[in-house]
């Protein structure tokens, strides 16, 4: 049977440029012309839909790709649409047709079509029985599930189709990330705001936020992995400096939008998406605004602890869990507010059983050499069904349960990127490269190796502070006896002394103040800072200046970071000791002589 464009396709299209849900879309077929990929895509494709007549700029559903990957759907082929979209164009008259369901007609035709066409023939492998709009829905509701045939009744827009200057909409999401319903102060006054991440059929992202009204009415509302309509939301360019989701739109709900849950529906849309970072690759994500995701084997978890939040005042839960996977390394992982108590409770029940944990959404710091914390949008899950989880079960239990395995922070030969890791004696730069930078680590940390000599150790700064033996974290005297660790939530007898400290560092170029933590500081010194203290307090002074200057005018190599730091309201750079190593002269030979192979004579 021979097959065309539908006459007038494309006025068809302008004229109800936004159908009714319950609406019947009439036969609309048009030629697919100029077909490409939207940048380096292979998912999103645009083109030029043509009734021989007339043209618009078209956008195909995400889903279809497959079939111009497979080469069912050609350029000048034909396709029937069955649902779609007119979007606005901002500053430009012309309107684009978001094609949101469609189905291929012809593979490609020979030529394109024109309006003095009279008529196209269509070779296909088989014979295509014309259907309209409204015969392929109602085959649709009699075939699906009761509750897909609800949905049916819907028009469902898909996220990528949504913009700022779009009518009436209604989306069908899950909620994939949800935060805590928190309270704002500014000249206006006080409030409460929350937001959620939502995800559709697609997989495209969106962040929804709420405030006052619509935040009280929707909080308990939303629950975290559900499906629902969402309807009556406005859309604004979403803020860079804030936005969680690649998405270049954000939403607001209003006390008047609708929201409803889409009972049943659940299987047609993605749960959350991870992209786990390993433990050794969380170094270059330092004091970053990217947040990572983890999963790993769970190790240690700490007892509850009160922690009083400097911004209000206010006291707030906090848990440390110790997690490891198979690049043999541990991290720590500061849980806040419920996901310490309630699922730091239920972690503190299983951590005997080794259970894997997948945690999404973690601010990396460099406190104390490399830090993880949970942020109010994090999601923790235990034991999730990924193929990840079985992988770190089978290495635990063949390799991993009897490794000694170091903590991150400790790591010293080398500094984690993305690029892989990263030899000492790579990016090699003089000091003044970075002092006289004072740009460098605003936006996120730079780590550069520095060959140095360390030139003063000040004698009269806090060089250390007193520790508890199982976590590492500072304790206080107790009301009678021995030391409080409030991570472990117990008195001990014993502490020990930690170094916390800055040296300063010269080289050819110049000359800069560095932060150390306890394991380099050791090497560099050559003693414990319980061994030092014992110098101070039992040999005296002299003994004391005596070894700290037997640490200077020693060359060293260092690994370090550079970040942006804020002390009593200046910002200023901090150079951070990540890793240290003595001279090995032969690789200092081979590292001269690669510098002198990139010298070009002419």
């Amino acid at each position: 049977m021979a097959k065309s464009v539908t006459p007038g396709a494309i006025s068809t299209l302008l004229l109800n440029p936004s159908p009714d849900s319950g609406s019947e879309i009439p036969e609309i077929i048009v030629q697919v012309v100029d077909l490409k990929p939207i940048g380096s895509s292979t998912t999103r494709f645009t083109f030029m839909a043509s009734d021989g007549k007339k043209k618009i700029k078209a956008m195909l559903p995400t889903h279809f790709a497959s079939e111009i990957n497979s080469g069912n759907l050609q350029n000048l082929g034909l396709i029937r649409i069955l649902d779609y979209t007119c979007n606005t164009i901002p500053n430009q008259p012309d309107k684009a047709l978001i094609v949101t369901k469609c189905e291929v007609v012809s593979r490609a035709l020979q030529s394109e079509i024109k309006i003095n066409d009279d008529a196209i023939l269509i070779k296909p492998k088989k014979e295509i029985i014309p259907k309209s709009a409204a015969q392929i829905m109602h085959e649709q509701r009699i075939n699906a599930a009761p509750a897909a045939r609800t949905s049916m009744t819907r028009r469902v827009h898909p996220l990528c189709s949504l913009n700022p200057y779009q009518g009436i909409w209604t989306i069908k999401v899950r909620v994939t990330n949800k935060g805590n319903l928190r309270t704002y102060r500014n000249a206006k006054g006080e409030g409460q705001v929350f937001n959620v991440e939502l995800t559709d059929e697609e997989g495209t992202q969106i962040q929804a936020t709420m405030f006052n009204e619509a935040a009280n009415k929707f909080y308990p509302k939303f629950d975290l992995g559900k499906v629902y309509y969402i309807s009556k939301g406005t859309l604004k360019l979403a803020n860079k400096q804030f936005k969680t989701v690649q998405n270049d739109y954000e939403m607001t709900l209003n006390e008047n939008s609708i929201v409803e849950e889409a009972d049943g529906e659940s299987a047609f849309i993605p749960e959350t998406k991870y992209n786990f970072v390993k433990i050794d690759q969380l170094g270059s994500y330092v004091n970053g605004r990217e947040l990572v995701d983890v999963i790993g084997v769970l190790q240690n978890v700490s007892q509850t602890l009160s922690v009083r939040r400097k911004s209000d005042n206010e006291t707030i839960p906090k848990r440390d869990i110790t997690i490891a996977d198979d690049s043999n390394l541990t991290v720590s992982v500061s849980l806040w507010n419920d996901l310490a108590t309630i699922t730091g409770q239920e972690l503190l029940d299983l951590v005997d059983k080794a259970p894997v944990i997948a945690i999404k959404a973690l601010k990396v710091g460099d406190f104390q050499g490399i830090s993880v914390s949970t942020v109010s949008k994090s999601i923790v899950q235990i034991n999730p069904d990924f193929p990840e989880t079985k992988k770190l079960r089978s290495w635990y239990a063949s390799k991993g349960e009897g490794v000694t395995m170091a903590p991150l922070s400790s790591t010293l030969s080398s500094i984690s990127t993305k690029a892989g890791q990263r030899s000492m004696y790579s990016d090699r730069v003089f000091l003044s490269h970075i002092t006289n930078d004072q740009t460098l680590g605003h936006e996120k940390p730079v780590f550069f190796s520095i060959k140095a000599y360390v030139s003063h150790i000040k004698p009269d700064q806090t060089m250390w502070y007193r520790a508890c033996k199982t976590c590492n974290k500072k304790v206080t005297d107790a009301v009678e006896s021995g030391y409080w660790c409030e991570a472990c939530q117990k008195n001990d007898d014993q502490s020990s002394l930690r170094y916390i400290m800055v040296m300063k560092v010269s080289d050819s170029s110049g000359e800069a103040w560095l932060s150390v933590f306890n394991e380099h500081a050791e090497k560099i010194i050559g003693c414990t800072a319980d061994e030092l203290d014992k110098i101070k307090s039992e040999e005296g002074d002299e003994k004391f200046h005596l070894k700290l200057k037997e640490a200077t005018w020693i060359p060293h190599i260092f690994r370090v970071s550079v970040a942006m730091s804020e002390y009593m309201n200046e910002r200023r750079q901090r150079i951070t000791v990540r890793a240290e190593a003595p001279i090995d002269c032969s690789g200092e030979m081979r590292y001269m002589l690669e510098e002198i192979s990139k010298i070009s004579v002419h």
